[in-house]
């Protein structure tokens, strides 16, 4: 398959999720929801860090050098609640999606009472994930240029092997372990390795973005700069909002797809399409 059919798969299926999300506006309250989360835990660790360095700048560069377990173990603190939060959500989006194929009704309060019934598992994964992400973070540190190349090499690898992740600990009873290795054997031996939506999202995103950039640019010049600057920023903010609520929707419809819960939404040959086998 070239790579401009893969390309014109990808953007089928991309105008085919935006479909579902316009369908389901509702949707898009989970990826905003998490964002309006992550800006509150992102102030409180912050708050938290500097009240614990005295409100003293240099206190906050003796943490930086000199204290590095604290500053390890607040990272480590972080990333745990970070990875909660945007599983717990992501995982809520995506359950709405699945009751949407399956012709059910869609609801934010399903799609949170799924979630919060997974709590535990969310939980585990969030730790197991967060313990991944500090062991990288430490040989950035320590290894320097080349830990840098290292771990961006592994986080890629990791990004892969992961795709499938969030919809295994939702519906399938394993540890973060195996849902990992479950992730990978999905992407290696049913779908290959590489992801053609993700491009086309993108693409949507970037066009959507430009338009937001011209838009804010022309009305900062000719009627007023904070106006402008209001509607590049509110349009960013909702530029991010779709294209995560476009991911998930497009992970769920390929994961139900692959366990053979097929839906009048998705076609078969195209999301065969999306992933190029070995």
């Amino acid at each position: 398959m070239s790579f401009f059919t893969r390309l014109s798969n990808g953007w089928t299926i991309a105008m085919t999720s935006l479909k579902v999300l316009n369908a389901n506006k509702e949707l898009i309250i989970f990826p905003i929801l998490s964002g309006i989360s992550m800006i509150l835990i992102i102030g409180s660790f912050a708050a938290a860090f500097f009240a614990h360095a005295g409100w003293d700048i240099e206190s906050i560069k003796s943490i930086k050098t000199e204290n590095r377990g604290m500053l390890y173990l607040i990272m480590f603190g972080f990333y745990i609640v970070n990875y909660f939060i945007v599983v717990f959500f992501n995982m809520a989006l995506m359950h709405c999606a699945r009751l949407y194929f399956d012709g059910e009704e869609v609801s934010v309060s399903k799609g949170l009472q799924f979630s919060a019934s997974r709590i535990g598992a969310i939980f585990s994964w969030a730790v197991f994930a967060a313990t991944v992400g500090m062991i990288l973070k430490m040989i950035q540190d320590k290894a320097g240029w080349l830990g840098k190349i290292i771990t961006g090499i592994i986080g890629i690898v990791w990004s892969i092997a992961t795709f499938f992740v969030i919809p295994i600990i939702a519906y399938e009873k394993l540890s973060p372990m195996e849902a990992v290795k479950r992730s990978a054997q999905m992407m290696k031996e049913k779908w290959g390795e590489s992801i053609g939506a993700n491009f086309s999202i993108g693409i949507v995103s970037f066009l959507g973005i430009l338009i937001v950039a011209v838009v804010g640019m022309a009305v900062t010049a000719f009627i007023s700069a904070p106006v402008g600057i209001g509607i590049f920023v509110v349009g960013m903010l909702s530029i991010l909002a779709i294209s995560s609520a476009l991911h998930s929707i497009f992970i769920s419809a390929v994961y139900n797809n692959i366990n053979g819960n097929l839906n009048d939404h998705f076609n078969q040959q195209l999301l065969d399409d999306l992933f190029v086998q070995k």
